[in-house]
């Protein structure tokens, strides 16, 4: 495989984490196999839909606050530490994931759009909430 740009599409393909660019607007432009796994929507249903597509409702505001402070400033808030979030599955089934974003530039530095890699944590989550409740009694 010689060609670079298809290799870094084999790549990203491939990765076990949901890989998911929007563009500045907010529109899904790329989405990995792994996010069909993550999401349940296919790559067909995905591409050229806004974001909300898996962003619960009631995260959805504080979600475009920070995406536009991010293009805005070309800083992002987390600078790359993963943080834990909602997202929606095809189902309407809400999932705990794990996610990171990073900006994506042309050349000129200009930014392009944002990058999300993401994990499903919602058994984890769970497990570790059920461990803290303590036992109802009778």
């Amino acid at each position: 495989m010689s060609n670079p740009s298809e290799l870094d599409a084999k790549i990203a393909e491939n990765v076990a984490d949901a890989l998911i660019y929007s563009d500045r607007s907010g529109t899904i432009m790329r989405w990995n196999g792994a996010a069909t796994t993550l999401f349940g929507f296919s790559a067909a249903e995905a591409l050229g839909q806004n974001l909300d597509l898996i962003i619960p409702e009631h995260l959805r505001a504080a979600h475009w606050k920070g995406f536009e402070a991010a293009l805005a400033s070309g800083a992002m808030k987390l600078a790359g530490k993963p943080t834990l979030t909602r997202a929606l599955h095809k189902s309407g089934r809400k999932l705990y994931i794990e996610m990171t974003f990073a900006l994506v530039r042309d050349s000129g530095g200009n930014v392009l759009g944002s990058v999300a890699m993401a994990r499903d944590v919602t058994e984890r989550v769970e497990r570790e909430r059920a461990a803290r409740t303590p036992p109802q009694t009778s």
